[in-house]
């Protein structure tokens, strides 16, 4: 590979060798479509939905999903027939290597999707939740609320809307946002396109949380790894998703809106996931969250739909404790924004700061406004989120 360097030694993004480029390229063409989040999504939720309610909660949703035209040994073969060892730098051999063994596992999910199997593929691609996540969960569940006792009315899909359009513009981010009606989730990050659930209701500070944890952090990510020499952090570093999650529910507590309930939602996450895992009843899981934590029919559906989708979804047990890593990682970590050079997990961290030492890479562009410009912490809220482990 051409060594040419800059004043500080550092080789430039402009001579990185045509062979690192090349097997970049390849790589990313063959991944592309590859998106498990829209795999799983259900296309009839809304019916499904509509159907539990109308039956008492006692028949369970038959959720759909979309044909995928992929061919999976297709890609398999391309993605291990990638030169990764003619690399001659072990950090790149390294983060290649982890990235194309991370995308046969998703593609071992795509082959799932809908059936019994697909849980045990997403146990092996996320995991599950561990004693110390259920411990964290039930903490803040047995938080009393009035330790945050915040009540606003609510803003509509359009309001919504307007608010994360001037976040957006103030950040000087490259963005679209469209309202759609086929979402679980209020709002979510596609690229460069923010959706927008057309029946997403939040207050103030919840869209204010909204804005930083979909803009501030998975748009910013987005677009600075698509600002990189190489494209291999838009594909992401294995199983970012405790650390994107984490840094997103960073950003809404730096920016002063991570509230109880808030917290209390991605705690009942947790206790689903595990629900899912033991039971595998939708009705059971739903019961537990109506019945056993007095949770409001609608959310207790999101919640149990969210981790039931393809078949049971594991994913969502790992933002409390992506949460707890992150926090950690920002008062501990100097190399800490370097997370948001792209879809970086955190044990890639160090691989990733070398790679930006030596040119491969660049430090991030944009940094989420949550931590450039943290809002004072008060002391209860400061005292909740150190206290979960």
């Amino acid at each position: 590979m051409s060594s040419n360097v800059d004043k500080k030694g550092v080789e430039t993004a402009a001579n990185i060798s045509a062979a690192v480029k090349q097997l970049d390229q390849d790589l990313f063409s063959a991944v592309r479509g590859i998106n498990i989040l829209d795999a799983v999504a259900p296309l009839n939720y809304r019916q499904e939905r509509d159907a539990f309610f109308a039956s008492n909660f006692s028949v369970n949703p038959q959720f759909a999903y979309a044909d995928h035209s992929l061919d999976l040994f297709q890609r398999k073969r391309a993605l291990f027939n990638l030169p990764v060892e003619q690399l001659k730098d072990d950090d790149l051999i390294s983060l290649y290597s982890s990235v194309i063994e991370s995308y046969v596992d998703k593609l071992d999910q795509y082959k799932s999707i809908g059936t019994p199997e697909f849980l045990y593929d997403a146990l092996r691609y996320y995991g599950e939740p561990s004693e110390k996540d259920i411990g964290n969960a039930r903490f803040i569940l047995h938080l009393p609320d009035d330790l945050d006792p915040r009540a606003e009315e609510l803003l509509n899909a359009e309001e919504i809307q307007r608010r994360l359009e001037a976040f957006a513009i103030q950040e000087g981010y490259q963005y679209q946002i469209k309202l759609d009606d086929s979402m679980i989730a209020n709002a979510l990050v596609s690229g460069l396109t923010v959706k927008i659930n057309t029946g997403a209701l939040a207050s103030a500070v919840e869209t204010k949380a909204l804005a930083h944890h979909e803009l501030g952090v998975h748009l910013v990510t987005t677009l600075n790894a698509r600002n990189q020499p190489l494209q291999v952090l838009s594909l992401g570093s294995p199983v970012n998703t405790t650390t994107q999650e984490g840094l997103a529910i960073l950003c809404e507590y730096l920016s002063g809106c991570l509230t109880l309930p808030r917290l209390k939602i991605l705690a009942l996450r947790v206790v689903a996931v595990q629900s899912m895992i033991q039971e595998k009843d939708f009705k059971r899981t739903f019961s537990l969250l109506r019945n056993g934590y007095g949770v409001a029919d609608e959310l207790a559906f999101t919640i149990t739909a969210r981790v039931y989708r393809g078949g049971g979804f594991t994913k969502d047990y790992l933002y409390l404790q992506g949460f707890h890593q992150m926090l950690h990682a920002s008062e501990t970590q100097t190399d800490f924004t370097h997370l948001l050079a792209g879809k970086v997990s955190m044990a890639h961290l160090p691989i990733v700061r070398r790679l930006i030492e030596k040119g491969f890479l660049t430090a991030p562009g944009f940094i989420s406004p949550a931590i450039a410009r943290p809002e004072p912490i008060d002391d209860v809220h400061k005292f909740i989120a150190h206290a979960i482990k």
